[in-house]
């Protein structure tokens, strides 16, 4: 008998077996391989959109040639919103970029806290200091009032539209009072304290006059500040009146004339025709998730509580 007409191993079952189970093994493992990779890829791709989404990358673009450089002041200007060290942030990253020609802060405010509005000022006057050659503009867009302008004039120029709202060169600190609403009520106020002045106008007890003096006194003082801001910030292009301190705004058109705004102009005109770099990199830190979060948190609770807060000094 021939060696091909020999008959097959007893066996040969249990190897096409054995051969068809570990053909199957081999092909799991690739599926499962194939598996982790898409689902590792996905969970990337998810990363990538959620901090995109959520700022925690930043706004600063990666700039390769010469810019100009754009910083957003948007709203009030307080500790949690358009605060100082956000702006100051964004401010000094664009001036630390070797390749900016020059600084657009673009102004939406109608004012807020005059010390994150000082904060941001004074920062603009040392940025301004530390780099001669990059010059920083304002441009202004719907408002740009009390704490708004007193940031605004801590620039070498400031833009504005015709119709924009320029001024409010004022302080006011606001309240309420509740002690008539408790007579109806029958509500009786029960204030103790160490130290008379401790319950400094306390909005459910009756106004104190010589609290009120005192207050209207820091107003002054304050108010005082502001106007020598704005005089050494604006110098000789000031066109002074006897009104332009008393808290009245104008229009854009009124304000250059008053030497309040130097002339017109929106982002892309100034970085375009004053700058002349017209490729803009918007350098504005915005908030991450956490901080959103957090935030919105924060100010459900300041929401609960502001009725019973007292009265603060604002620039607006």
């Amino acid at each position: 008998m021939s060696e091909q007409e020999k008959p097959a191993p007893a066996n040969w079952e249990r190897e096409v077996l054995e051969k068809l189970a570990l053909a199957a093994v081999q092909e799991q493992r690739r599926s499962r391989h194939w598996g982790i990779l898409f689902k590792t890829l996905g969970l990337l791709y998810l990363f990538l959109v959620l901090f995109l989404v959520a700022g925690w990358f930043g706004s600063e673009g990666v700039s390769i040639k010469e810019h100009t450089a754009l910083v957003d002041l948007q709203g009030e200007i307080a500790s949690d919103k358009a605060s100082a060290d956000a702006v100051i942030a964004s401010l000094q990253s664009a001036f630390d970029d070797k390749k900016t020609k020059g600084v657009i802060l673009r102004i939406n405010s109608p004012g807020g806290s005059p010390v994150q509005a000082g904060q941001i000022h004074d920062e603009m006057q040392r940025l301004r200091a530390q780099h001669p050659n990059i010059p920083l503009y304002v441009v202004v867009d719907d408002i740009c009032a009390s704490g708004g302008y007193y940031v605004a004039v801590g620039a070498d120029k400031i833009f504005v539209d015709k119709a924009s709202i320029i001024g409010s060169i004022g302080v006011l600190m606001d309240g309420f009072g509740f002690t008539q609403t408790m007579q109806k009520l029958g509500v009786e106020r029960r204030l103790l304290t160490a130290g008379k002045n401790k319950g400094f106008l306390d909005p459910f007890s009756p106004v104190d006059p010589t609290q009120e003096a005192y207050a209207k006194q820091m107003l002054e003082e304050i108010h005082g500040q502001f106007i020598n801001v704005v005089k050494e910030g604006r110098g000789k292009r000031l066109k002074e009146t006897p009104d332009m301190f008393s808290g009245l705004v104008w229009s854009g058109e009124k304000s250059i004339r008053l030497g309040l705004a130097d002339g017109y102009g929106s982002v892309e005109s100034v970085a375009r025709d004053v700058i002349k770099a017209k490729d803009v990199v918007d350098y504005t830190q915005h908030e991450g998730l956490a901080a959103r979060l957090a935030g919105r948190l924060g100010a459900s609770m300041a929401n609960a509580l502001a009725p019973f807060e007292k009265a603060g000094f604002t620039l607006r």
